[in-house]
């Protein structure tokens, strides 16, 4: 078992240091979690998968009549199978269990037992679905492998007042063994919802569906015992969330389409303390960017609240929850480019956004899912993936109600990660900044300077005014070297914004030349600094404050040549980052 913290603080001590809660498990190939719960213990357990090897004797001629008999044949060799992870209040893990099933399972969902064990949902490689029962210690007492003739999907399983689960997913329309699949193709899908007893037994099976393919996202028990179901519908033009009322038998009451807005995704369904319900959607803006949509509805249709939380970057909400102050938490993922970090969004009960923090690497993180946890913090399970690395792992994280990591103390690191140095910097910023110095826009030095070399960015004689080149290049060079030192602040004493000037003045007399040029270089450090700090959010410029710095070096660092001053090249400005 290989775990470890994520987080810049760590280096080996035997002394006690205070660490975020943030934790990853590291597993040989791709692996994730996604659901959480809180035991009656206090800790956390989450479930997922992870991808074991097993050799196969099996024989067979190599030839295969359909896609779906293939998959069967290598379930039992290679593929993912259901892990489950306890971690404690100390970001410690106390078990770890694999579920070695018959087939490789791929988990998705979990839910307590009033037994303080566990009901854990997924689905097999060959296209069926699984539920397994757990005791408290995660011995199985149970599996039920089910579905349809064909391939099957499991998105959620939600846990019912009578002790049983409900298990929302897709399934795929039959088809007959003659079809050629290559030409054919798959088939469109359907919402494939099945209710099962405390003690496994399916008391039934419904599939809903369009002349569109149609599958089953999530579901919510409503106070009277009928059962929210939000689907996702999606034609060759169109794409937008069903919510579906059923009886606790499985007939519809009603079922209401939710447009409004071009191509909505649905993502989750979160059940309300005034028994009304919020769903987390998502569609593109104007830009091709997505962006948080949340609706709130009633149980007779009515649609309460519709607001789209505009972003920055491209947003999704995955999971969401309300306290028990009315506020909604949400987790998910922000995209910038090639850049995917996992989000966490404070609302209010009118859901507009209160606050919001971006964690990850500069690679592919996401929160897949939450619970809010009896103190009020707040669990969040899902992927992060090593800058280094091209696997993605586990990953558990607490954070508070303002959505900063909780601290935990630690007496001793047995594994630290690395603590990134100027040098580790230097080789991030290059690949970071790559573009810029390709483009011979920035010089970038490893005592982390970076001066602007590009003679579109450099001052003419005199002025201090940003022109609209200068601001353009800001703006893009901003939006990636803030955020890459906020995501290393624990490092960062200062960024030092510097202006400079050329030597002339229309003076001989040097104190006047140098005092007149040391208030101009210090006029164009504050239009730098000016113009980049009202770019950020209010939470970020909270941060810079702290670490921001101006500086007007006048003609003290002019550049020279083999002929002498360079006086344009010297009209310029620089950066500095500066470490701990």
């Amino acid at each position: 078992m290989h775990y470890f913290i994520l987080t810049i603080f760590l280096i080996s001590s035997l002394f006690a240091k205070t660490v975020p809660f943030s934790l990853i498990i590291d597993k040989p190939f791709e692996n994730a979690l996604f659901d959480v719960n809180e035991d009656y213990d206090r800790s956390i357990s989450s479930i997922g998968f992870i991808r074991p090897y097993k050799n196969s004797t099996a024989k067979n001629n190599g030839v295969y009549t359909n896609a779906f008999d293939y998959l069967a044949s290598v379930s039992n060799t290679h593929g993912a199978a259901l892990h489950l992870v306890k971690v404690d209040a100390d970001a410690e893990i106390t078990f770890e269990k694999t579920l070695n099933l018959s087939q490789f399972t791929k988990g998705v969902g979990i839910v307590k037992t009033p037994q303080n064990g566990y009901i854990v949902g997924g689905n097999t490689m060959d296209g069926s679905l699984v539920i397994a029962k757990l005791d408290a210690n995660a011995n199985l007492q149970f599996h039920k492998i089910f579905g349809t003739p064909k391939q099957d999907t499991m998105n959620k399983i939600l846990l019912l007042r009578d002790g049983g689960v409900l298990v929302v997913g897709s399934s795929t329309t039959a088809k007959t063994t003659t079809d050629n699949l290559f030409q054919s193709g798959l088939g469109l899908s359907d919402i494939y919802i099945a209710r099962f007893s405390s003690n496994g037994e399916m008391l039934w099976s419904k599939k809903y569906g369009t002349n569109y393919d149609d599958s089953g996202v999530d579901a919510q028990e409503a106070a009277d015992g009928t059962i929210m179901l939000l689907g996702q519908t999606s034609g060759e033009k169109s794409k937008y969330p069903t919510l579906l009322r059923i009886t606790e038998g499985g007939e519809k009451i009603w079922l209401r389409e939710i447009k409004g807005q071009n191509r909505s995704s649905a993502h989750k369904i979160a059940k309300l303390r005034d028994n009304s319900f919020v769903l987390s959607l998502s569609h593109p803006n104007d830009m091709g960017k997505e962006q948080v949509r949340l609706v709130k509805v009633d149980l007779h249709q009515n649609i309460l609240l519709d607001k789209t939380v505009a972003t920055t970057y491209a947003s999704v909400l995955y999971d969401i929850q309300e306290s028990a102050e009315g506020k909604l938490f949400g987790v998910g993922s922000v995209k910038d480019g090639y850049n995917t970090d996992a989000l966490a969004m404070l609302l209010d009960s009118k859901l507009s956004l209160v606050n919001q923090e971006h964690y990850g690497s500069d690679t592919y993180d996401v929160f897949h899912a939450l619970t809010l946890l009896h103190n009020s913090q707040i669990a969040a399970v899902g992927v992060h993936t090593n800058t280094p690395s091209q696997e993605s792992d586990m990953w558990v994280v607490k954070l508070g109600q303002d959505l900063k990591m909780v601290k935990v103390t630690k007496k001793e690191v047995t594994q630290a990660a690395a603590v990134p140095n100027g040098s580790d910097l230097y080789t991030q910023l290059q690949k970071l900044l790559k573009e810029e110095i390709d483009a011979k826009k920035i010089a970038l030095h490893k005592d982390l300077s970076i001066d602007f070399i590009d003679k579109n960015l450099y001052f003419n004689v005199g002025e201090f005014v940003l022109s609209s080149k200068q601001k353009e290049f800001l703006q893009k060079f901003g939006a990636k070297l803030i955020p890459f030192l906020e995501k290393n602040k624990q490092l960062i004493a200062t960024l030092e914004v510097s202006g400079h000037t050329s030597s002339e003045w229309g003076t001989t007399d040097f104190s006047q030349r140098y005092l007149n040029n040391a208030d101009l270089s210090m006029k164009r450090s504050f239009s730098t600094m000016s113009y980049l700090f009202g770019l950020q959010n209010q939470e970020r410029q909270k941060w810079l404050s702290e670490i921001l710095k101006g500086s007007g070096l006048s003609f003290s660092k002019k550049v020279t040549a083999k002929e002498g001053e360079d006086r344009e090249k010297s009209r310029r400005l620089s950066f500095k980052i500066l470490l701990r």
